[in-house]
C-alpha cells in the first residue's frame, strides 16, 4: 500500500514513473501511446493505459486523468493510489468489473503545466463532428479582446473593462463566455480546434479496443479548478437523456450525500459546454450502456482560475517573457489546479475512492 501523499508527484515525469511502477507491482500490462513531442524536461510523453481485469469483462470502469493537462497532478495521484489499493482492487474483481486507467490524456499539458494540448486545444471541447458547422460562441467574441492583452500583468484599462463586464453581466456570465468553448480564435483560450487532436484520436483508439466487449461502461474523469477547495463535485457526463441522468444519480448521489449535478439543469458549478470528451464513448462503443461523471475538485476561486489561464496563455504567446515572470505565471497556473497540501490530497483520494466504489455497486445492479 502506498501512502496518500506519496501517490502524488511534483512533475509529470515522476507521476508517470509512479503510475508505471504501480502497474508493474500489481502485475498489470502497460500499453503506452507515445506522444510526438517531448516534455518540459526533455522526457518522453505518452498516454499510458493499464487494464486491471479480464479482457472479456462485460462491465468496464474507466478512470482517466489529465484531460486538461495540469489537472493531471491531481488525477494521477488518484490512479497511483488505486493501483496500490488492494481492498479497492478486490472489490472490482469480485464484481467482475475490469478497471481501465487512462493516465495523462493530455501528457503535453501535464508536463508543461498547461491546460491545453500542444495544438493549443482544450481537449474537452474538441469532440465535435468536424464534418458539420461548428458551434459559434457569440459571448466569447465579445470578451476575446479583453482576455489576452499585449502586456501582462494587464493595464489598469484592461482591469477596469473586465471588472465592468463582471459587474454588469455577472461572474457566471464571464465564466460561461470564456469556458464554453470556441472554434474561431486559435490563439485564444478554450479553443476547441478545427480537427481532432492527437489526444482525441488516441483516446478513441483506446476506447474501441478496450470497450469492444463491454455491455456496461462507467467513466470517472478526474478534473480540478471549480468549486470549494477540496470538494469533489460529481458532474454528470453524458447525453441530455433523462434515463442516463437518473442512472448516474442513482449510482453516485449517496442517498443525497454526494449529489450529481448537471450542466443541463444549471445545478453544476460548470457552465454549459460544447464538444465534451464523453461524446467519444457513444461513437466508439455504441453497443454499451454508458454512465459517467466528471469528478471536479475545487482549488481556488473561479476568477483566480480564469486569470491563471489567461496569464499562462499570454505566456504561451510571449515565450520571450523574462524567466522570472514565466516562473511566476507557471506557479500561479499550478496553484490554480493543484493544492499541494496533505489535507487537500487526502480529500481528493477519499472522494475519488468513494466514487469508484459507488461505480462498482452501480455496475452490479
Amino acid at each position: 500500500m502506498i501512502g496518500i501523499v506519496d501517490a502524488f508527484s511534483p512533475s509529470y515525469a515522476q507521476a508517470r514513473k509512479k503510475f508505471l511502477e504501480g502497474a508493474a507491482a500489481a502485475g498489470l500490462p502497460i500499453e503506452s501511446h507515445a506522444h510526438p513531442l517531448k516534455g518540459r524536461d526533455g522526457e518522453d510523453l505518452a498516454m499510458d493505459v493499464v487494464r486491471d481485469g479480464p479482457g472479456d469483462a462485460t462491465k468496464l470502469l474507466i478512470v482517466s486523468s489529465a484531460c486538461h493537462g495540469v489537472e493531471g497532478y491531481c488525477g494521477s495521484g488518484v490512479q497511483v493510489h488505486a493501483l496500490h489499493d488492494q481492498e479497492w482492487r478486490d472489490k472490482a474483481h469480485a464484481a467482475g468489473v475490469a478497471t481501465l486507467y487512462i493516465h495523462a490524456l493530455n501528457p503535453y499539458g501535464f508536463s508543461h503545466v498547461r491546460r491545453f494540448t500542444h495544438e493549443n486545444v482544450d481537449l474537452n471541447r474538441n469532440f465535435q463532428d468536424f464534418s458539420k458547422p461548428l458551434p459559434v460562441n457569440e459571448a466569447y467574441r465579445e470578451v476575446q479582446p479583453l482576455l489576452l492583452p499585449e502586456v501582462w500583468p494587464p493595464s489598469a484599462d484592461n482591469l477596469a473593462a473586465v471588472q465592468w463586464y463582471i459587474d454588469t453581466k455577472g461572474e457566471a456570465s464571464w465564466q460561461a463566455a470564456i469556458s464554453r468553448g470556441q472554434h474561431e480564435f486559435p490563439e485564444g483560450v478554450f479553443f476547441g480546434g478545427t480537427e481532432p487532436t492527437w489526444s482525441n484520436r488516441t483516446l478513441r483508439q483506446v476506447l474501441r479496443q478496450h470497450g469492444a466487449r463491454a455491455s456496461q461502461i462507467a467513466w470517472i474523469d478526474l478534473h480540478t479548478g471549480l468549486g470549494p477547495s477540496g470538494h469533489g463535485e460529481r458532474i454528470y457526463a453524458g447525453k441530455d437523456d433523462d434515463a442516463s441522468v437518473a442512472r448516474a444519480r442513482a449510482w453516485w448521489d449517496g442517498g443525497g450525500a454526494t449529489p450529481v449535478t448537471s450542466i443541463y439543469d444549471g445545478s453544476s458549478t460548470s457552465a454549459f459546454l460544447t464538444g465534451l470528451m464523453w461524446n467519444a464513448i457513444y461513437d466508439e462503443c455504441p453497443h454499451a450502456e454508458s454512465t459517467g461523471i466528471a469528478m471536479e475538485y475545487g482549488t481556488v476561486p473561479v476568477l483566480d482560475v480564469m486569470n491563471a489561464i489567461r496569464a499562462e496563455q499570454w505566456l504561451n504567446l510571449h515565450p520571450q517573457a523574462p524567466a522570472g515572470q514565466a516562473k511566476q505565471i507557471k506557479a500561479q497556473m499550478l496553484e490554480a489546479f493543484y493544492t499541494d497540501t496533505d489535507a487537500w490530497k487526502g480529500q481528493i483520494v477519499s472522494q475519488a475512492r468513494q466514487s469508484m466504489f459507488q461505480a462498482i455497486d452501480g455496475l452490479s445492479r
